[in-house]
């Protein structure tokens, strides 16, 4: 689903406004020499607008943790991380429909927010850090363990586990199957089911054993990194949605 725009830039310029910076006035007869300045709005305020604008923020800008300065600043005062963030959120909104246009490149935007929950909550935190390679195998040893709660399995795992969950083959004792469309023994459900197990084998002997077997690979790009995470969504969502036949 993609972002309201007007309710998240009108929720970025609200928090701006209660956080705006000011210094009070020095009660009568003291000098300040603080470097520390307030907010005009009241803390019960602020803490409520920037749950919400921390949401936008990680859908907006997903690294604004790391790329935002924050410790020059964490002696000015506690918002100023979160407000140059919003600010950077808010002309991001503002302007990136206009930029995609004018430079030519009005694709679709794929956003790894609205993937699968089970890859994106997997990856997240690594992923908001900078650390897409291992974002994508947190995502891929999210996918694996949750595919072993719907077929009740801990004997197997990775590829013999999809192996097994989408084979052909009638379910057994301690065997069950997913069925992405119900047996009815056309070449449809055969292709299906074949090419589920062969997608699976592929995400995690191509993907998710590189990146957890070899050491010293350079980081991923980020651009590869969100491929690599789309690939395991599909994969995500072709399990959940699939039926259990045991």
């Amino acid at each position: 689903m993609s972002i309201d725009i007007p309710w998240a830039r009108a929720e970025l310029a609200e928090f701006l406004k209660l956080t705006e910076l000011y210094r009070p006035a020095d009660p009568p007869g003291v000098v300040s020499f603080t470097t520390r300045l307030s907010n005009r709005g009241k803390d019960a305020e602020i803490h409520a607008s920037a749950h919400v604008v921390e949401k936008i923020l990680d859908r907006v800008l997903p690294r604004w943790r790391a790329e935002v300065p924050s410790a020059r600043n964490r002696d000015v005062n506690r918002w100023c991380q979160h407000r140059e963030a919003a600010q950077r959120a808010d002309a991001a909104l503002q302007r990136d429909a206009e930029i995609r246009e004018r430079l030519g490149d009005d694709a679709p935007q794929l956003s790894a927010a609205t993937m699968h929950p089970w890859v994106w909550s997997g990856a997240r935190s690594l992923w908001q850090s900078g650390h897409f390679r291992e974002a994508v195998t947190a995502a891929a040893k999210k996918v694996n363990a949750e595919t072993q709660n719907k077929v009740g399995r801990r004997d197997t795992s990775e590829t013999p586990l999809f192996q097994s969950a989408f084979s052909k083959d009638d379910p057994k004792p301690g065997q069950p199957r997913l069925r992405l469309m119900p047996n009815d023994g056309s070449d449809t459900f055969k292709s299906l089911q074949r090419g589920a197990a062969a997608f699976a084998e592929g995400c995690f002997a191509g993907i998710r054993n590189p990146n957890s077997h070899e050491d010293g690979l350079p980081e991923l790009a980020e651009n590869v990194a969100l491929e690599q995470l789309a690939a395991f969504s599909v994969l995500a969502r072709w399990v959940d949605t699939a039926d259990l036949a045991t």
